[in-house]
């Protein structure tokens, strides 16, 4: 049996995409609030608490 820490990926198909070409056009994501497409929170109440959740996630990994 194969564990996936075993598994090393073969990238000799060359009709496999490169990372560089998947994200080639994919524009960068600076904040959170780029994230927030209508309809993904039901109120804004809840984008706020999930904002404040972010922000302080953050926060606390710099310390």
């Amino acid at each position: 049996m194969t564990h996936s820490a075993d598994y090393t990926p073969h990238h000799d198909d060359p009709a496999t995409p490169s990372l560089d070409e998947l994200f080639r056009n994919v524009p960068c994501v600076r904040t959170v609030e780029e994230l927030a497409s209508p309809g993904i929170f039901e109120s804004d109440e809840e984008l706020e608490e999930f904002l404040a959740f972010t922000y302080a996630a953050r926060r606390a990994d710099l310390a």
